[in-house]
């Protein structure tokens, strides 16, 4: 399928305002020799430790790589976790001034990497609620920011700051500008009115109230979750199946286009941050003037190359024309 690929271009223009959970990733690589004596568990002989953007933040950290402007907007601990991830936003360009520290501890998920297999993941989390306080200081800042971005991203991952109040104030200030959601099981109520939204299967599926099985539930359940949430369009990622991509066009027919895609990844390492990628390449593409078709096949190409590296990665514009033109 032909990508005109000039809107690329137009990254480097766009503002995108992310809304979501921040989340450190911390990854232990080491190797394994030996069982524990201790239990039937493997020693892991540490080798390496890294710190990487995770949640929200990756999606921001895709959006910079990709030329565009991000700001993050969203809550990390009064902690070291939380000074680490400040400093590597101001590293890679990510306006952090939207970000409110709290009380609460920074979410840390710690993975366990030996001979490019994840032996364990660990999480540090508290996924309680903030004060009224501190969602009022959200909402301030959204009405603020939220003005002055050409798209904004909600990635929800569950840990207390996307409630339905929340993306209510962000429909009232977004100035019609794109708002995207990667949604979590559990949150779909709250989803409604927005432009896109960007689920898995299985989170398609409890979205929707349908299994996914076969092509024909699997179309049911996009139907469904279009006319629920009065959104725009929806994208559902299907990992090695590809995606499909639900949206209504400008006729009179009352059925809305359902757009299969197939997946592009020569081979898969590790699916960690896929879907924050999906987000911020659909979203930059369709506020840079891709039509809803062009933007999730230029978002499937990003997640072909992101799951061929070994944890959360980012694409380039470089990367993805050349993909694309592979491709073409």
């Amino acid at each position: 399928m032909p990508i005109d690929k000039s809107f690329l271009s137009g990254f480097k223009d766009k503002r995108i305002l992310v809304i979501g959970d921040i989340i450190l990733d911390r990854y232990i690589f080491g190797k394994v020799r030996r069982i524990s004596p201790e239990a039937p568990v493997p020693v892991v002989e540490v080798s390496q430790e890294t710190y990487r953007l995770g949640g929200a933040l990756n999606v921001a950290n895709n959006i910079v790589s990709l030329g565009g402007s991000a700001t993050i907007v969203g809550f990390v601990g009064n902690d070291i976790e939380g000074d680490i991830l400040l400093s590597e936003c101001n590293k890679l360009g990510i306006d952090a001034s939207g970000v409110i520290k709290t009380s609460r501890p920074t979410t840390v998920k710690t993975r366990i990497i030996a001979h490019n297999q994840q032996v364990v993941r660990v999480d540090r989390e508290d996924i309680s609620l903030f004060s009224k306080g501190k969602y009022q200081k959200l909402y301030d800042i959204l009405r603020q920011k939220a003005s002055e971005s050409d798209g904004i991203i909600v990635s929800d991952y569950k840990k207390g700051v996307i409630t339905r109040e929340v993306v209510k104030r962000i429909l009232d200030s977004c100035n019609d500008s794109i708002v995207s959601v990667d949604p979590k099981i559990g949150n779909f109520h709250c989803y409604k009115g927005v432009t896109i939204i960007t689920p898995n299967k299985k989170e398609a599926s409890h979205g929707a109230g349908v299994e996914i099985v076969d092509e024909k539930t699997l179309i049911k359940a996009g139907k469904i979750l279009l006319q629920r949430l009065k959104t725009k369009a929806v994208l559902i990622t299907r990992g090695g199946e590809g995606m499909s991509l639900f949206y209504k066009d400008n006729s009179d027919s009352p059925e809305p286009i359902a757009h299969h895609i197939s997946s592009v990844a020569r081979k898969v390492y590790d699916v960690t941050g896929a879907g924050d990628t999906v987000i911020a390449v659909f979203t930059l593409a369709h506020a840079s003037g891709a039509s809803l078709q062009d933007a999730a096949y230029i978002a499937n190409c990003a997640a072909g190359i992101v799951v061929e590296e070994l944890g959360t990665s980012t694409v380039s514009v470089d990367m993805l024309e050349k993909r694309l033109s592979h491709l073409s």
